[in-house]
C-alpha cells in the first residue's frame, strides 16, 4: 500500500502538469499572436517526448536499473524542465516553451514508463485495473485543478497575458522545488522490484502457458494503437475546448470554468469506474467497450449540435473518457509474463498519440471551425474501438482469467502443505535437557 500510495502522487504531479497545458494553449493564442495549429506545438513537444523517451531511455532505465531509479531520473528530468520555463517566460519566447515542455514531457514520460506498470503489477492481479484507475483519477484531479487555479488565480486579476504567463513561471518553480523532495522520498521509501522472472511465474499461476515470443502478442500491438488513437483524440478535445466553447458563444474565462467542469466529471467518473469495476459482473472488457463508445457517440452529437447544447455534449466526452486509458494499459499487460515491462513501455510511448492529432484538428480549426474539428477525435474514438472489438470477441477467455484468478489473494496449495509439514517437522518435544529437536527430512 505504501510504494502504492507514493507512486499515486505522482499522477497528481502530471495531471496538473496536462490540465495547465490546455488553459496555456489558448493563452499563447492571444498573447503571441499565433494560430491554433501552431498553437499545438506545445502538445506537440510534450507528447513527442513519449514518443522518444519510452522505448529508449526510460525503458533501458527500467531495465537495467529498476524502479526506484526510474522513478527519480523521472522527477529529475521533471524537475530541470519545469526551471526552464523561467527563461522561457522572461523572453517570451514560444520556442523555448516548447522546449521547456519537451523537457518535461521527458521527464513524465519517464515517471509514467514505471508508475502505470508497476501499478498494473504490485498487487493481485485481478485487481489491476482498480488500482490504475484510482490513480488515474487522482490524475484527473490534478487536470481539474489546474485550469480552475488558472481562470481564478494566474489570469483572474492581471492586466494582460504577460502577467498571467509570468505567475504560471513561479508554479513551475513551485512544482519543481516539490519534485526534489519526491526525489529524497523515493530514495529513503522501500520499494519492491518485479523482474521478469516474477512476472513469468506469476503468469504460469495464473493461466499455466507461456506467452510465446514477443513478436507473436497480437493483444499488446492493438493495445498500442487503440492507446495511441484514444489519447491523440482525448487531447485534441481537451485543447481545443475552449475555442469550442467560445464559438458556441461563452467568452474566455467562462469557457476555462467549463473546462474545469469537464475535468472534474472526468476525475469523479474515474472513481466510480474503479467502484464498479469491484463488482464481478462488471467486467473491464465491458466497461472499455461501452465507454469508448460512448466517447463516440457524445462527440458526434457536439458537432451538430449548437450552444448550450453542444458544450453539454463535449462535457460527456470528457466524462465517459475516464476509464478508457488504464483500462487499455492494463487489457494489454494482460498474459505477457516476461514481456510486461517491454508492453509496458510501448503503452506508455503510445500516449505519443496526443502529438499527432491536436495538430490536425486546430489545421481544421483554422480552415472551418472548433465544430467541423471535432471530426478529428471522432475517427480517433472509431480507430481505438478496434482493441474493445478484439478483447471481447477474440481474447474474452485471457480477460477473464486474468480478471477471475485468485492469484496474490489466496496462497497455493502447495505452499499451505509445504508450511503445514514444516510446523510437523519442528514440532516434537525434546527428549532431555539440550536435546535437539527430531527432524524427518522432507521430500522436495
Amino acid at each position: 500500500m505504501v510504494p502504492n500510495l507514493l507512486v499515486t502522487v505522482l499522477f497528481f504531479l502530471w495531471g496538473f502538469a496536462y490540465g495547465l497545458l490546455d488553459v496555456l494553449n489558448s493563452h499563447f493564442q492571444r498573447e503571441l499572436n499565433i494560430s491554433a495549429s501552431m498553437a499545438a506545438g506545445l502538445s506537440s513537444a510534450y507528447f513527442g517526448a513519449y514518443f522518444i523517451c519510452p522505448p529508449t531511455v526510460s525503458g533501458w532505465i527500467l531495465h537495467r536499473f529498476g524502479f526506484r531509479v526510474t522513478f527519480m531520473s523521472g522527477l529529475g528530468i521533471f524537475a530541470v524542465g519545469c526551471l526552464l520555463f523561467w527563461p522561457s517566460g522572461v523572453n517570451r519566447s514560444f520556442g523555448g516553451f516548447c522546449g521547456s515542455m519537451f523537457v518535461v514531457g521527458a521527464g513524465l514520460a519517464t515517471l509514467e514508463t514505471a508508475a502505470d506498470p508497476f501499478l498494473s503489477i504490485c498487487g493481485p492481479p485481478r485487481y489491476s485495473e482498480i488500482r490504475l484507475n484510482l490513480a488515474q483519477a487522482v490524475q484527473g484531479v490534478g487536470s481539474f485543478v489546474a485550469p480552475l487555479l488558472a481562470s481564478r488565480v494566474f489570469f483572474a486579476h492581471t492586466v494582460d497575458d504577460v502577467d498571467g504567463l509570468r505567475n504560471v513561471q513561479w508554479v513551475y518553480l513551485g512544482v519543481a522545488c516539490f519534485n526534489v523532495l519526491l526525489i529524497a522520498l523515493f530514495f529513503l521509501a522501500p520499494m519492491p522490484e518485479i523482474t521478469d522472472a516474477d512476472m513469468h511465474q506469476q503468469e504460469n499461476e495464473i493461466g499455466g502457458y507461456d506467452p510465446g515470443p514477443f513478436r507473436k502478442q497480437t493483444n499488446l500491438f492493438l493495445a498500442v494503437w487503440s492507446q495511441f488513437c484514444y489519447v491523440g483524440a482525448q487531447v485534441a478535445v481537451a485543447n481545443y475546448f475552449i475555442n469550442f466553447c467560445e464559438e458556441a458563444g461563452r467568452d474566455r474565462p467562462t469557457s476555462s470554468d467549463l473546462l474545469a467542469v469537464g475535468q472534474g466529471l472526468y476525475a469523479f467518473n474515474r472513481f466510480v469506474a474503479g467502484g464498479l469495476l469491484t463488482i464481478p459482473m462488471f467486467r473491464p472488457r465491458y466497461m472499455l467497450a461501452v465507454y469508448l463508445g460512448l466517447c463516440f457517440v457524445f462527440v458526434v452529437a457536439a458537432m451538430n449540435t449548437a450552444g448550450t447544447v453542444s458544450i453539454a455534449m463535449l462535457i460527456l466526452v470528457l466524462c465517459f473518457e475516464s476509464c478508457c486509458f488504464a483500462t487499455i494499459f492494463t487489457l494489454g499487460l494482460r498474459g505477457l509474463g516476461r514481456h510486461t515491462k517491454r508492453g509496458g513501455s510501448l503503452l506508455v510511448a503510445a500516449i505519443s498519440g496526443g502529438m499527432v492529432f491536436p495538430p490536425m484538428t486546430g489545421a481544421v480549426l483554422d480552415r472551418r471551425n472548433a465544430h467541423v474539428a471535432m471530426a478529428i477525435p471522432m475517427m480517433g474514438y472509431i480507430l481505438a474501438w478496434i482493441y474493445p472489438l478484439y478483447v471481447n470477441v477474440w481474447k474474452k477467455d485471457v480477460m477473464d482469467t486474468h480478471r477471475e484468478t485468485k492469484v496474490g489473494i489466496v496462497p497455493p496449495a502447495g505452499k499451505d502443505k509445504s508450511l503445514h509439514l514444516e510446523g510437523q517437522a519442528v514440532g516434537p518435544e525434546k527428549t532431555g535437557a539440550g536435546a535437539a529437536p527430531e527432524v524427518q527430512e522432507l521430500p522436495t
